[in-house]
């Protein structure tokens, strides 16, 4: 299936401007994945936005409410909030550079890999490209995707540049209240030694695919077991929503019907037909 952007723009260095695509660099259901299926009747479970004393409500109906105090909330039209103009929606401007490692890993949220466009845009693309790598620096700059401005980082990944959205600062909880009670005193001589020679024995390079699900795969084999045992129960839940086999075919029979009806009643209307006065037969 081919990757799909999720956010095309420009990426602008002073005054020049690159056109590209951003595509997330992570695959969503590649993990096993469950459906809740409603035991009796072995229908899926739906959730349905709905509103006490009212019940389900239409998604035009559905208005954004910023919360104000005791349980008071400011209505925002959608229209209203789609109208506020960002430059970063369609342009990512980098107005700084850090080094590679200036960033705390607690600060990144999300990978996606950038693009360019065209053959064009290639030329312009590849020289930001080398020239962060050769600067070993890191390009800081906004960008709204998804109804929010995200604050970003732009680094190179094999031929390409990789961009990972970062959380803002007061976004990051403090440590503060969480470490202060672990003691500040220097770890055991002898014990530290012991856990380096560990670290040193067990360094290598990273390899991502060297580490296994093991609960992923774990559940891929009771699915497999469940699959081939005849007593594991199934049910066959379908869309509620869509017309049945049946009702297809009711509706096929009730249209061919209605034309047939409709065929004959124009024959027989072109037979009743009375002839104007005056006119005669033809031999």
């Amino acid at each position: 299936m081919a990757s799909r952007a999720v956010w095309t723009g420009q990426i602008r260095l002073s005054l020049v401007s690159i056109p590209v695509e951003i595509h997330s660099a992570t695959k969503t259901g590649a993990r096993v994945s469950f459906r809740q299926i409603h035991g009796p009747s072995g229908k899926r479970v739906r959730y349905e936005k709905s509103v006490p004393g009212i019940g389900p409500v239409k998604a035009e109906d559905i208005l954004k409410g910023y919360e104000l105090e005791n349980d008071e909330y400011l209505l925002l039209e959608k229209d209203e909030v789609d109208a506020i103009k960002l430059e970063t929606k369609k342009t990512l401007e980098l107005v700084q550079f850090v080094g590679l490692t200036e960033i705390p890993p607690l600060y990144y949220d999300r990978p996606y890999y950038v693009v360019p466009t065209d053959d064009l845009a290639e030329d312009a693309y590849r020289v930001v490209r080398d020239a962060l790598r050769q600067a070993n620096k890191v390009g800081l700059g906004q960008l709204t995707m998804r109804g929010r401005e995200h604050l970003c980082a732009l680094r190179p990944c094999g031929d390409g540049i990789l961009l990972e959205t970062l959380h803002y600062a007061d976004e990051i909880k403090e440590a503060d209240p969480l470490f202060s009670q672990i003691e500040d005193d220097p770890a055991d001589a002898d014990l530290l030694e012991v856990a380096t020679q560990l670290i040193d024995r067990k360094t290598g390079k990273f390899d991502a695919a060297a580490f296994t699900d093991h609960y992923d795969a774990a559940l891929r084999d009771l699915i497999d077991q469940k699959r081939k045992s005849k007593k594991t129960p199934r049910a066959r839940a379908g869309d509620d929503d869509a017309p049945s086999a049946e009702n297809v075919v009711d509706l096929m029979s009730a249209l061919k019907e209605s034309l047939k009806k409709d065929g004959a009643k124009k024959a027989s209307a072109k037979k009743a037909k009375p002839r104007a006065a005056g006119t005669k037969k033809s031999a």
